[in-house]
């Protein structure tokens, strides 16, 4: 892993260390990295300036509103020069644009928070929430990857359970938006729900290998040759270990897509290595930091995909025994899938980043890279 020449802020000259970071966004004009920029502004980053990065066709676009004094910013080409000078990227543009220019930003002195799966299972690249194991970014190199959604939500419930009573194994269903394929996922499942409310025919499926309107797919993500889970699958098992620092964790994954917008919910059956009432349960995830328990069955009060889209939060409910088996428990958990699933987490590790003095600003940098 390529090393950048980082200098905490802490040993910086005074005063230096005040006039922000130069940040980057790539692929900026996507679904999260649109979200990406306004997070960065409304939570008031330390940023001197932000570039927006995307594909050569989108070079020169003016994304409005988007600079962190509420003014325009122009769309940058990924170049050798235009990525000079940075001291924090931000990447939500696929794999393939992360393995060729992220070790590029790290070469020219950036630290790189990559939201694509690439660089997620390389061993001396921190796999990283920021309220489950923050601390694994004194061990980045370079790059620090962020979580698969589905990944993300869940670990955000289970750490609090998992320092209780360890886990032994888990058994994990997910119900997926579309919104986490991406903008064409979402106006295909619009597009066919308008059609069928309508009686009109049904444009063949593009984004999925099924009409997504009015069904549910077993298949979110997709299969590798030979293999008899889709990556998403894998990415669950994968990561959750990864994360929680526990290889031991057997996991069990089915990954649906479902004719929601925006929001993912799980139904997560842990069996706990130690005894764990529901009640104890309840109680550590009410006091654990990013989540918001929803609980009373009985008044139809559980979270909902249609209430999380838009929040932060790791929403928590339907929390019960299963009757299968004594040292295991039943959740639901709900959180939007492009904040906390993705663009919030970034950000919030660029926060504790700045925080921990793992990040160096730059003085007088220039307002158009060189």
């Amino acid at each position: 892993m390529l090393t950048p020449a980082t200098v905490p802020a802490s040993q910086y000259p005074d005063g230096m260390a005040d006039q922000g970071y130069r940040v980057a966004v790539v692929g900026a004009t996507g679904q999260v990295g649109t979200l990406m920029l306004r997070l960065l502004r409304e939570r008031e980053f330390p940023a001197s300036e932000i570039v927006p990065f995307a594909s050569a066709r989108s070079a020169g676009r003016v994304l409005e509103g988007t600079a962190p004094d509420g003014g325009d910013l122009t769309v940058q080409p990924l170049t050798e020069d235009t990525i000079q000078g940075f001291d924090l990227a931000l990447f939500s543009a696929g794999g393939s644009t992360s393995a060729e220019w992220a070790p590029r930003f790290v070469q020219a002195g950036a630290v790189v928070i990559d939201n694509s799966s690439r660089w997620r299972m390389q061993d001396d690249v921190p796999l990283v929430v920021a309220e489950v194991n923050p601390d694994a970014l004194a061990e980045h190199h370079g790059i620090v990857a962020n979580p698969n959604c589905s990944t993300m939500q869940m670990v955000v419930a289970l750490k609090p359970l998992h320092d209780a009573a360890g886990i032994e194994r888990l058994v994990i269903s997910t119900y997926q938006a579309v919104s986490g394929t991406g903008r064409r996922a979402v106006d295909e499942l619009l597009d066919q729900s308008h059609a069928l409310l309508h009686e009109r025919p049904v444009e063949p499926p593009s984004a999925y290998a099924h009409q997504i309107a009015f069904n549910a797919l077993p298949h979110a993500g997709s299969f590798a040759a030979g293999e008899d889970h889709t990556d998403e699958e894998r990415k669950l098992i994968n990561e959750t270990r990864k994360i929680l620092g526990d290889p031991a964790i057997r996991v069990s994954a089915t990954c649906v897509r479902v004719p929601v917008v925006n929001g993912h919910s799980e139904a997560v059956n842990v069996q706990t290595r130690e005894p764990l009432s529901p009640e104890r349960a309840r109680e550590l995830l009410t006091a654990a930091p990013g989540v918001t328990v929803i609980d009373d069955p009985a008044q139809a009060r559980y979270p909902l995909a249609i209430d999380a889209s838009g929040s932060d939060e790791v929403f928590v409910g339907r929390i019960r025994r299963d009757p299968g088996h004594e040292r295991a428990l039943d959740l639901w958990i709900v959180a939007d899938n492009l904040r906390k699933g993705a663009a919030t987490n970034a950000v919030q590790l660029a926060e504790q980043l700045h925080e921990r003095d793992l990040l160096r600003p730059r003085a007088g940098a220039s307002s158009n890279p060189q």
